[in-house]
């Protein structure tokens, strides 16, 4: 898939702001389709393949954060939310329930394109050649990461599904254990991002990792901060062979 024949699918009831995006989006070479509910954007999901949903938190009937949840249980569609200024608890929320960013009202076209672009190009090459994981099972702490299926395991056989965002930072930090890896680095390994961007991007995706791999993510044991360098894996890995 390339940029330029992604599908996106803008999911927002204020029409002015749905045909503003497709018109944007669609003059930089994306293809769009626009939904005014998710009622609507299930149907859409079904009869079309989408490469990135564009989804406004505030909806009538179901909202975006409980649409976002639906895709995550079902796939890997990425997804960015559009939240408003003060809908900060719904944003953590949001990126705790697998969304891969968001970008808040009013915003910059330009923006929402620099992130679109940015996602796709995070969950169309997940890993570089220099950076694949090539063993098929990973273990670590009381955790086993199939590679193959994206399937993090505990030591009670219970499977934790992870989202692309998530996938890859783990995979990214099970390469490099004890290795401190600065924002930026972060950034590069686990999207290949030549943009600048925020940091907080990488701090929210690792409080959302910590919270499924940590027995008490308040006192991270595996991925810890390194205060002015960034994170750490402090646990070994062990490549299983099958």
């Amino acid at each position: 898939m390339t940029e330029t024949t992604s599908h996106i699918l803008v999911v927002d009831d204020h029409r002015d702001i749905r045909d503003l995006i497709a018109r944007y989006l669609a003059r930089n070479g994306l293809r769009v389709t626009t939904a005014d509910s998710a009622a609507s954007a299930r149907k859409l999901l079904k009869a079309a393949a989408i490469d990135l949903v564009v989804l406004d938190i505030m909806m009538p009937g179901e909202d975006g954060l409980s649409f976002c949840r639906h895709l995550r249980e079902t796939g890997e569609t990425p997804v960015i939310l559009l939240t408003a200024m003060a809908e900060d608890t719904d944003r953590v929320v949001g990126l705790e329930i697998g969304a891969d960013d968001y970008v808040t009202k009013p915003f910059n076209p330009r923006e929402l394109l620099a992130r679109i672009r940015a996602v796709l190009r995070r969950t169309s090459n997940p890993a570089r050649p220099r950076d694949a994981v090539e063993a098929r099972k990973l273990a670590f702490d009381r955790f086993l990461l199939d590679v193959q299926r994206r399937e993090l395991i505990d030591d009670e056989g219970v499977a934790t599904a992870l989202s692309t965002a998530e996938y890859q930072l783990l995979t990214t930090f099970l390469k490099r254990p004890h290795m401190v890896l600065g924002r930026e680095q972060l950034l590069d390994l686990t999207s290949g991002r030549s943009m600048a961007v925020f940091d907080r991007s990488i701090d929210n995706q690792v409080s959302r990792l910590r919270k499924k791999i940590e027995a008490d993510p308040k006192n991270p044991m595996l991925i810890k901060t390194v205060w002015g360098g960034g994170y750490t894996f402090a646990a070994d890995v062990t490549e299983v062979e099958t």
